[in-house]
């Protein structure tokens, strides 16, 4: 073979993943593995390690940890995921330290380095449109933030304008996604779980709201085409464009499932400040990197009830 037919790996491109150890991170290892990069990724304590990438142990609040996980990567491209992602988390000042000073952390760490990175995507949220009412929400819709995760997605947008001039920054918003892998501390994978386990009776706030549902999946191809497009200084929606009640994601998962769940309506999980509707526009996303095919939502749903039931049967 020759040497043309075999690059050296320190010809790959370098992408560097905050929080690989997350749902997110695994499925975006493996989406830009399959794009030839060489992966390093930032761990806290004993997270698991998608294969083939390099851990960096690192916490976003620890400046000197940071500098050196940027140092020892080297990034081409930087996907920034790490962060407290849960919106009913009760650790408030936890959300805000970590979402606002950890995202200028690791841009202050990025900016030092004499390399520059082509394309630094960082994950904010939908959340940030808070209640909306346009109908299907696009990128020059106000955000109206309505709880406090969402304000510290604002917020972190806000100081990542510092370095719009020394960094090639891209916003990606995403609506909601879920998958296989995904705790039951969110929603989706919790009902889902209640059908595999073949549960009479779920308890769940309000079914009306209505949310656009990605496929984890469809939201890391969005990610790695954004940041081969590398739109220095864009604000992107990555969604599917299309709303579903949680009603009729209960009726999907009754198909799937064969039977219906007795649904009780608990107070304690009706939220005050609830976003009631949540569907984006991915005409900007689509402008910048192209069409592609996106998985329908009882796909989605039947690959977690699926994978969900072979895991419980292997338990039994």
């Amino acid at each position: 073979m020759t040497r043309s037919d075999n690059p050296a790996p320190s010809k790959q491109p370098h992408a560097l993943i905050t929080g690989i150890g997350g749902f997110t991170g695994r499925y975006m290892a493996a989406r830009l593995a399959a794009d030839g990069y060489r992966l390093w990724g930032t761990v806290r304590d004993n997270e698991h390690v998608p294969e083939g990438v390099t851990p960096l142990a690192a916490d976003l609040l620890d400046t000197q940890s940071l500098a050196h996980a940027v140092e020892a990567a080297q990034p081409d491209v930087v996907v920034h995921l790490a962060a407290v992602a849960n919106v009913a988390s009760s650790d408030v000042a936890r959300t805000y330290v970590v979402n606002v000073v950890g995202t200028r952390n690791l841009l202050e760490a990025l900016a030092k380095q004499r390399k520059t990175p082509r394309a630094v995507l960082l994950a904010s949220s939908a959340n940030v449109y808070g209640n909306a009412t346009n109908g299907v929400i696009d990128e020059t819709v106000a955000p109206q933030p309505a709880n406090d995760y969402a304000v510290s997605k604002l917020a972190m947008e806000y100081v990542a304008k510092r370095w719009n001039d020394t960094l090639p920054i891209i916003v990606a918003r995403p609506f909601n996604y879920t998958g296989v892998g995904q705790t039951v501390d969110f929603l989706i994978p919790k009902i889902v779980e209640h059908y595999a386990r073949g549960e009479e009776r779920i308890s769940l706030g309000n079914i009306h709201v209505a949310r656009d549902f990605s496929d984890v999946r469809d939201v890391v191809d969005s990610y790695a085409r954004l940041i081969a497009a590398a739109p220095r200084g864009a604000t992107v929606n990555v969604c599917s464009g299309r709303g579903h009640t949680l009603g009729a994601l209960l009726d999907m998962l009754s198909r799937i499932a064969g039977y219906d769940i007795d649904v009780h309506i608990d107070p304690r999980f009706v939220r005050a400040n609830e976003v009631r509707q949540l569907i984006g526009s991915n005409a900007k996303l689509r402008s910048v990197v192209g069409d592609s095919t996106r998985k329908r939502l009882e796909e989605t749903l039947r690959w977690m009830y699926d994978e969900a039931r072979e895991r419980l049967l292997e338990t039994q």
